[in-house]
């Protein structure tokens, strides 16, 4: 069986409209947060950045929570402005839901797969892991991976799950020999 992976090679952009401009892209950058007191109670915000016009909003990620309530190492990575805090905040549905925003993914993928190709024993298994929840099209994928044209693979694929659904789980198919 060959394992191919799905992995992140940049955060993805939001779909957010700007106040400012008609643009609908923002962009969280390096990452920050910022972090407000007000007496025994934090709000904590993610900043993002409009791709055109450069102004900064505030995602909200928790208002009016007390202190205590905290973990003091998730405390201390949103004062640090943490990189892999930062990405596990942009891909947690709760927050995008809340702040109205959905994630492009265009352009933040990259399919990892072996550097031997099939061998010509044929049928071939694959089995596709991913690393963040990038959604994408299995047969768009399998395309990709394999170097066919997407007719080619409706016709060769055989696989338990839809090919023309995105999928952002695991999943498993067989290559079967061409004609």
């Amino acid at each position: 069986m060959l394992p191919w992976v799905v992995r992140r090679t940049r955060l993805p952009l939001l779909s957010l409209r700007c106040v400012d401009c008609p643009s609908g892209s923002a962009t969280t950058g390096p990452g920050r947060f910022r972090v407000n007191a007000n007496h025994k109670l934090l709000d904590v915000w993610l900043l993002v950045r409009c791709v055109s016009c450069d102004r900064t909003s505030k995602l909200t990620v928790y208002e009016r929570t007390p202190v205590r309530s905290f973990d003091p190492a998730e405390l201390r990575g949103y004062r640090l402005n943490d990189p892999a805090l930062v990405a596990s905040r942009l891909l947690d549905p709760q927050l995008a839901r809340r702040n109205r925003f959905a994630l492009d993914w265009t352009g933040a993928w990259r399919l990892h797969t072996p550097s031997e190709g099939p061998d010509q024993t044929w049928p071939v298994q694959v089995a596709v892991a991913f690393d963040d929840p990038v959604p994408v099209r299995p047969e768009r994928l399998i395309a990709h991976g394999l170097g066919l044209s997407r007719g080619e693979v409706l016709r060769r694929i055989k696989c338990d799950i839809p090919l023309r659904r995105p999928r952002s789980t695991g999943f498993t198919f067989t290559v079967t020999a061409g004609d």
